[in-house]
């Protein structure tokens, strides 16, 4: 939980109708095996106490006697278990009767949530035998001698861990069109759960999911549903105990229906206080009586959780490999949209481009000839530049020549060496010294004949470079920094090259196909220092700045997530576990902090571009950063982790 962290369990126990002493041990025994399990949030079904399917014996004043009893006997055994549990069964309140979540721990009744939409319709029958709920909370007397806050605008706080406050609904709360759920998230709940006794019906395990999955992604919260087993099915209905866990849109953990009934997993309430603080649209979540809920404190230790919710180690690349085509072709969409918007704008008809045979400049051609055949452009306009110099190979060179005349684009080479070497001579540089002068004054050369060429024909120079490569401030200054729009800038690395991998896959031309392959299977390198003796690749990115795919990893969890760094490596060491020790995985990470702070000058001078993703670092859009800022906060606790 020092991580934001909070282990969350769903479970389903096997109850029997109307049996509320076995009922009590099935409840007592699924909550101490959660609990042992590491869990801190328990949630046990609607009416799990006495059994959803009642009925007329929720008049019975045997049944409800029953119930009571078994609640204290619950709230008893939470003495020796550091969780915050919930339980459902039917309270008594002012000669009405309701169907109520209970919070327990620490020995105690915490709070009583009484259910706000009690159905009556279908095979529910609910308003026979249960009020509706009040919003607004009193103290009552919910057994002799026992008192607790009752109402449904209530919400539970844990003293030891900030970002976790939780509130709870009852099954057909979520179902109805304004579900309590909102007020609560908006009044400061980052955990919702919710106790049901949903039935078994043909296709409703997917819309049950839909609902949780989207409620925790409209609300910023995560959303712990626990659905009635079996074991209680009964006449005409029967329940599948189907346990849900969302996080902001995404299912975490499920139970299958008919299962065993669990679900557990943890929740990052650290990261959703994060994403809220983000939008300015949730509104101001104030977690105190003035914002319209009862808050009930409850004490939990702020340890470290195990981690057993799965870590993406490339979270811009889906897995699936339909929804990473699907990502592909959606990318790919609005790279194209937005480069021919801006040609149909400036009425261009011409688009210069200087490839490297590397993979960005080969992604922004590919998206310059999408461009051009949706504006109906001859494809003669795109002019593709090659531009050897000194760490030019011929692998590259083959690669993007190949590939220019494979698209039929106009294929054009300038060879910057006699430029570069006359510019020594003007300021006097040793062409022998290979350092940050010999390299950045090719890369300017470059841009200085794109633009050039641009100007001579009318055109657009299209930027290549990526937001890997932003982030890191890996571009020279107004050499490839520089464009007149840059298609490339929302994309990481990582995901740069499925995309490149999906035209390859999906192109259908054999040459083209063949090139992108092999581009595939070039090292990343700026080629700005002399080859090999065997003419291959000397100057390789990743073994300067680091692997690609573990910046990535960081640049998403910084930006999106707002993960601080002890938090970042902690999630790195599980990612990248078997593919980099925990003394590479640091010393990149301090790489990547430094950089990232000292490089935001690039940044804030970048050329117009389209954000393709949820994470992007364009000053006109999501990161508005001081140029001047410093890392020394960052790095220090990175120090502290070895």
């Amino acid at each position: 939980m020092q991580d934001g962290f909070v282990k969350v369990a769903v479970r389903t126990p096997r109850v029997r109708v109307a049996d509320v002493a076995h009922n009590v041990e099935a409840c007592s025994e699924a909550m101490c095996e959660a609990a042992q399990a590491g869990a801190k949030v328990i949630v046990l079904p609607e009416l799990c106490v006495t059994g959803y399917t009642c009925e007329d014996l929720f008049w019975q004043d045997a049944l409800l006697d029953a119930s009571l009893r078994g609640v204290q006997t619950l709230a008893e055994r939470t003495a020796e278990l550091e969780a915050l549990v919930f339980v459902g069964a039917p309270v008594q309140v002012g000669g009405k009767l309701y169907n109520c979540a209970i919070a327990l721990n620490a020995g105690d009744v915490v709070g009583i949530v009484p259910k706000r939409f009690v159905p009556n319709y279908n095979e529910f029958y609910e308003a026979r035998h249960f009020t509706a709920g009040p919003e607004v909370c009193e103290v009552v007397e919910w057994a002799p001698g026992r008192y607790a806050t009752f109402g449904a605008n209530q919400l539970f706080a844990c003293e030891g861990v900030p970002d976790l406050v939780v509130a709870a609904e009852v099954c057909e709360d979520l179902w109805a069109p304004q579900p309590p759920s909102i007020a609560h998230a908006l009044a400061g709940a980052t955990l919702v759960v919710n106790l049901s006794a949903s039935n078994a019906i043909v296709g409703k395990a997917a819309y049950r999911r839909s609902l949780v999955v989207g409620q925790s992604a409209r609300l910023v919260c995560a959303y712990a549903y626990a659905s009635a087993g079996w074991g209680e099915s009964t006449t005409d209905v029967v329940f599948a105990g189907h346990d849900l866990i969302a996080e902001n849109g995404r299912l975490l953990a499920e139970s299958v229906p008919f299962g065993p009934g669990a679900a557990t997993t943890e929740i990052d309430v650290a990261a959703l206080a994060a994403e809220r603080r983000r939008m300015s649209t949730f509104g101001s979540a104030v977690v105190s009586e003035a914002a319209g809920h009862m808050v009930s404190r409850f004490v939990l230790e702020p340890t470290e959780t195990e981690l057993t919710r799965p870590v993406d180690a490339y979270p811009f690349v889906p897995g699936d490999d339909a929804e990473r085509a699907e990502r592909c072709e959606d990318v790919f969409a609005i790279q194209a949209h937005g480069l021919a918007k801006r040609l149909e704008h400036t009425h261009g008809t011409c688009a210069v481009i200087g490839i490297s045979g590397g993979l960005d400049s080969t992604l922004a051609l590919l998206v310059a000839v999408r461009a051009f055949d949706l504006l109906g452009l001859d494809r003669h306009g795109i002019i593709a530049v090659t531009m050897p110099g000194f760490g030019t190979t011929h692998r590259t060179k083959s690669n993007a020549t190949t590939l220019a005349e494979a698209l039929g684009v106009q294929l054009r080479e300038v060879s910057i060496a006699a430029a570069v070497r006359q510019h020594f001579a003007d300021i006097g540089h040793d062409e022998s010294v290979h350092d940050v002068t010999y390299e950045n004054s090719q890369a300017r050369e470059r841009t200085q004949i794109i633009m050039d060429i641009a100007n001579q024909e009318g055109g657009l120079v299209v930027g290549t470079g990526d937001l890997s490569e932003l982030a890191l401030g890996w571009a020279t200054y107004n050499g490839d920094h520089m464009s007149m729009y840059g298609v490339n800038g929302g994309v990481p690395k990582t995901l740069v090259r499925h995309l490149v991998r999906y035209v390859a896959d999906t192109c259908g031309n054999d040459v083209e196909a063949r090139v992108l392959y092999d581009v595939l299977d070039t090292p990343v390198s700026p080629e700005l220092l002399p080859a090999n003796e065997d003419g291959t690749i000397a100057q390789q990115t990743e073994d300067l700045v680091g692997p690609y795919e573990l910046h990535d990893f960081v640049l998403y969890e910084v930006l999106r997530r707002g993960s601080r760094p002890r938090k970042v490596y902690r999630l790195a060491r599980i990612a990248f576990a078997g593919t980099y020790d925990d003394a590479t995985i640091l010393k990149w990470l301090r790489t990547f902090y430094w950089r990232f702070f000292a490089q935001q000058f690039k940044r804030s001078c970048l050329p117009d571009g389209p954000k393709v993703g949820s994470v992007a670092v364009s000053p006109r859009g999501d990161l508005r950063m001081p140029s001047d800022a410093l890392a020394t906060l960052w790095l220090a606790e990175l120090d502290e982790l070895g």
